[in-house]
């Protein structure tokens, strides 16, 4: 597992890098610019020293002479940092004056008579030239002259021109670089005292944490933190409850088991201990249906989603099982139970399991609730969407309980039989998890109870 990034590394990462770049990007203009713009000054000195030589190109007699001093030679190369050199020569006559070994301009160099700068080297080191036609009046032909000179003054001037430009941007880059690590963990630390906050909190501390301070980007986070607080205080209190109504739910038939098996224990004979046996046979029923039906509700509850993988299954089928199975208890009570699907099968996206501990609870209620030698209807629908519904004839359920009968442990009051007063609270647990509602309400005589689970419409493929 490869370790998390810092988000304050990220953060500096994502706004220096880019000045890196926009600072690396103006140094390579800069540096383009000042060769380009110190060339340029240069080159306009060594064409003004090769013009100044032609001058000196004069004609006599029909033939072209170049005549300077020496002590004006000296002048002319006199240079503290470069060296400087000049060659005179003609296509015609060949050399004329100054130094022979200075390369020449390649023959079609002139265009329209303009000079023509190039780099060669000379002596070992690498120079800058620049060739000018000159002509003489009256006199036929051409003559070059060029002047060349080392790259001593140009680099050094190069070099001082970009120190001034890139060392204020490196300052630059340095005091914003530091603003920005100061600003980011300026920024960071409402992040870090929340962390703080958070972990010094106990596990039972679910309050609110307070957002006094902490920036709007961040109140999302803070937000999502109370809300998720607030959702465990609730799951908490809800399961300090069950766990509440759980004990009290099972100490009732644990005493009556004691009790009757106190009395079981003074009967004399077999014949007397038979009331009190009976009695313990009830209880241990009524406590395995309990601790079943418990089981129950903890498989459900654990059942969250993305912790069960729902596959396509056929509801017909698993529905008709189930009626199959409960078809002896039904005529136990001398009930008449029906099924009724439509030809197609009913798919639905779901768990064979807790769909079928749904089913089975519904049909444990129309059982036990229904009226006896009465009629139990199980109908499945498939348009617009799948539909469970589940009807009994018996004294059904007032609409002012209906909000209240799905919480667990709830019974109405004067209602037959042993319930606990799970079942329906399991129907619609297992229900939400599915994306399901549970509705509940009269029969369509007006008589019993009518529920019904209503799934979503497949998605289309």
């Amino acid at each position: 597992m490869s370790k998390p990034k810092s988000l304050k590394t990220q953060l500096l990462l994502k706004l220096t890098l880019p000045l890196a770049v926009i600072v690396i990007l103006d140094t390579a203009v800069s540096y383009a610019v000042v060769l380009h713009y110190t060339g340029l000054a240069y080159d306009r000195w060594l064409l003004d020293s090769a013009r100044s030589l032609t001058q000196e190109v004069k004609s006599q007699q029909d033939k072209v002479t170049f005549e300077l001093p020496p002590i004006a030679v000296e002048v002319f190369r006199w240079d503290e940092t470069d060296q400087t050199f000049f060659k005179v020569e003609s296509p015609a006559t060949g050399f004329m004056a100054g130094d022979k070994a200075l390369p020449s301009p390649p023959p079609d160099a002139f265009v329209e008579n303009a000079p023509y700068f190039f780099d060669s080297e000379m002596q070992g080191k690498k120079v800058r030239v620049v060739s000018v036609p000159a002509t003489p009046a009256a006199v036929s032909g051409e003559v070059i002259v060029s002047v060349a000179e080392t790259l001593n003054k140009r680099q050094a001037m190069m070099k001082e021109i970009l120190l001034a430009v890139v060392l204020p941007q490196l300052l630059l880059v340095l005091v914003t670089g530091l603003h920005v690590w100061t600003g980011v963990d300026r920024g960071l630390k409402p992040l870090r005292d929340l962390s703080s906050l958070i972990a010094r909190r106990s596990v039972r501390q679910l309050d609110p944490i307070p957002d006094d301070g902490v920036p709007q980007e961040a109140r999302s986070l803070t937000d999502t933190i109370n809300d998720l607080l607030q959702r465990l205080a609730a799951a908490m209190q809800a399961q300090r409850r069950f766990v509440e109504n759980a004990a009290h739910q099972l100490r009732t038939p644990l005493a009556g088991l004691k009790l009757q098996a106190e009395r079981a224990l003074r009967a004399e004979d077999a014949e007397t201990m038979k009331p009190a046996l009976a009695h313990i046979h009830n209880a241990a029923d009524r406590l395995s249906r309990l601790s079943a039906q418990l089981l129950a509700l903890a498989r459900s509850e654990s059942a969250l989603p993305g912790g069960r993988k729902l596959a396509t299954l056929e509801l017909t089928a698993l529905v008709r099982e189930c009626c199959m199975d409960w078809a002896p208890k039904a005529l136990e009570r001398r009930m008449e139970l029906e099924f009724d699907a439509p030809e197609n099968s009913v798919s639905v996206s779901g768990d064979a399991t807790l769909l079928r501990e749904a089913v089975d609870n519904l049909l444990d209620n129309a059982v036990r609730y229904g009226k006896a030698g009465g009629r139990i209807g199980v109908t499945l629908a498939a348009e617009p969407s799948p539909l469970l519904r589940v009807e009994d004839d018996g004294p059904g359920i007032p609409p002012q309980e209906a909000d209240k009968v799905a919480e667990r442990f709830y019974r109405i009051q004067g209602t037959p039989g042993e319930g606990c007063g799970l079942g329906l609270a399991i129907v619609e647990e297992i229900a939400d998890l599915h994306g399901a509602t549970l509705r509940i309400g009269p029969g369509a005589s007006g008589r019993g109870a009518r529920i019904e689970i209503a799934f979503q419409a497949p998605s289309s493929p």
